[in-house]
């Protein structure tokens, strides 16, 4: 019987101790599809794990990050000073700076600025995402450094953060913007933000853009003016020469009328009002000359407003009040000119060195000009010096000047206090011998000179001025006064030159108003004159006197007024000019 052959595999050998199996090698890509699950499971998990932990730590850094408070000078406010009709005269203080609250800014201005500066703030989160992005790659990049950050952000880094450039600023930026957004109203945010951004020539906050650009508080902006505030905002160091510099209106004319074509589209304001939108006038910038000289009436008004309120003049001037004045600022910026004129006059035959009388170089010719309110004390008018850079000294104020034959009129009567001293002086202030003149006025009743009507602080009236009157001078001798002063102005017209104006008679007038000169000094050794006009509505008072340097270092002594062409008939014609300016129009 046949042995029938099994079928079986036939055995591996067995390598020997130590050696490897050499097999055919996988190609990467078939172990990748074989593994390809695996590695996106892996992949997945990973980056769950990263979300997760950047998530958490997001998450902790938003809970541990506090909303900071204000840098003390992004809250520091300046004091204004406004005249009689609210006119802007300037401002004391560190920074040109004062709140307002939001519902004194026309809602089309809040408009504007969100239509230039971040169109989606009313629903963002407080954050761009593209604009974190594109600051983050400049970073990294070392490219130019990127804009575009929302109302919120801007608002975090200009009043809250400091101004460095980095991705850590960046982030805790974001994160306190998030949760400003999260925690406070949009208006709460946007006060906040028109109330410290800067807009160019100074002003730090909307209040006093208003003021710098325009020259009227924020309520009174216009559609057109509140859109070009907004669009200084972008480059406000460059378009603070708006209205002086053309190439530069004309770049912002472009730029407002974009911001206007956007606020339009969005139903901010009407088709009509766009329409009618009229690209408005700046005030010119840098200041003209006047606007130095209104510092000696802010000197005389912030003295007197720091008296009444019982605080330090450096308070008053940090402390973001609005004070009223007496003065009016169209009839000061005209005395300025009539007064550069008389100077102008002295001075063109005798050139720079300012010759006069018997002369001598270095001599300097000084007037000064005072208005007051008889029976009310409110001084209109306070003219203490051509430049206050260069004399910060208010001749007006604090300068004796020589009365001579000024004093005349009083010498044969009885002040009460407080003029019972000014017939004891031989060289009164002008703002003292004016408030004489003023008493006579008012037929005997004294007026203390006062230059603040009323202060106020975040829209509260925080004091009000009260004329302080009482009578010096009975009625008798008031007319006694005041006759005197009649008949010397009938011998001083006589004697004015022909070009100088005789004050005229008006219908509504019992007399005419009184002119008065005097001095001390006659002829060719004329030292100072002194012309007053006065009626029941104003006394003016100008004063012209001159001075010299003295023999010691920074002293001066004084000196003879030029007499071409006469200092009398001169200052006669210029008092004559300025009462015209101040008296028209008032019954």
């Amino acid at each position: 019987m046949k042995r029938l052959k099994s079928w079986h595999r036939p055995r591996r050998s067995k390598a020997p101790a130590g050696s490897h199996r050499v097999g055919p090698r996988i190609p990467l890509r078939v172990r990748l599809r074989r593994n390809r699950g695996r590695l996106l499971r892996r992949l997945t998990g990973a980056l769950l794990v990263l979300v997760v932990a950047l998530c958490t730590a997001a998450v902790v850094a938003y809970r541990l990050t506090d909303i900071p408070e204000p840098h003390p000078e992004t809250v520091s406010q300046s004091t204004v000073f406004v005249d009689d009709k609210g006119s802007y005269l300037g401002r004391r203080g560190p920074v040109d700076r004062q709140e307002v609250p939001l519902s004194q800014v026309p809602r089309y201005v809040q408009d504007a600025v969100i239509a230039a500066e971040n169109r989606s703030f009313r629903t963002d989160d407080g954050v761009s995402p593209k604009a974190i992005t594109r600051a983050v790659l400049a970073s990294l990049t070392g490219g130019e450094r990127q804009g575009g950050s929302t109302i919120t952000q801007q608002y975090v880094k200009n009043a809250l953060l400091s101004p460095e450039q980095s991705l850590s600023r960046k982030a805790r930026e974001a994160l306190i913007a998030i949760k400003l957004d999260r925690t406070r109203s949009k208006d709460d945010i946007l006060a906040g933000y028109l109330n410290t951004v800067y807009f160019g020539r100074g002003s730090a906050g909307i209040q006093a853009a208003s003021r710098n650009y325009f020259g009227v508080d924020t309520r009174k902006l216009t559609v057109s003016q509140g859109a070009a505030l907004a669009s200084i905002i972008n480059i406000p160091s460059y378009y603070e020469k708006a209205g002086s510099d053309p190439e530069v209106t004309a770049t912002l004319r472009a730029r407002w009328e974009w911001v206007l074509d956007a606020m339009a589209a969005s139903g901010s304001i009407t088709a009509k009002q766009r329409a009618d939108a009229a690209f408005p006038a700046f005030r010119f910038y840098p200041p003209g000359t006047t606007e130095g000289q209104r510092q000696y009436m802010i000197d005389v008004a912030a003295k007197e407003a720091a008296d009444q309120l019982g605080i330090t003049e450096d308070q008053l001037a940090r402390g973001g009040y609005t004070v009223h004045t007496t003065f009016d600022l169209a009839l000061q910026d005209a005395t300025t000119e009539a007064v550069k004129d008389l100077k102008g006059s002295q001075n063109s035959k005798d050139g720079k060195d300012r010759k006069g009388g018997k002369g001598g170089k270095g001599i300097t010719l000084h007037a000064a000009v005072v208005a007051i309110e008889p029976g009310d004390g409110a001084v209109r008018l306070l003219y203490g010096g051509s430049d206050y850079a260069r004399q910060p000294f208010n001749d007006a104020v604090g300068g004796a000047v020589e009365a001579g034959t000024a004093l005349d009129p009083f010498g044969k009567v009885q002040l009460g206090a407080p003029l019972a001293e000014l017939q004891k002086t031989a060289a009164p202030t002008p703002l003292k011998l004016a408030s004489a003149y003023a008493t006579v006025a008012a037929n005997g009743v004294y007026a203390a000179p006062y230059t603040v009507t009323k202060i106020t602080r975040d829209g509260r009236q925080v004091y009000t001025a009260h004329p302080d009157t009482r009578r010096v001078l009975d009625e008798k001798e008031a007319f006694f006064v005041n006759l005197q002063l009649s008949e010397t102005d009938k011998e001083t017209v006589s004697t004015v030159s022909p070009v100088s104006p005789v004050p005229s008679v008006r219908a509504d007038q019992d007399t005419p108003p009184a002119l008065f000169t005097a001095g001390a000094g006659g002829g060719l050794t004329r030292r100072t004159v002194w012309s007053t006009e006065l009626d029941s509505r104003l006394a003016l008072t100008v004063a012209l006197f001159a001075d010299r340097p003295g023999e010691k270092k920074n002293t001066t002594v004084p000196a003879q007024l030029p007499n071409d062409p006469a200092p009398t008939a001169s200052a006669e014609v210029t008092t004559a000019r300025i009462w015209q300016l101040a008296t028209a129009g008032k019954g």
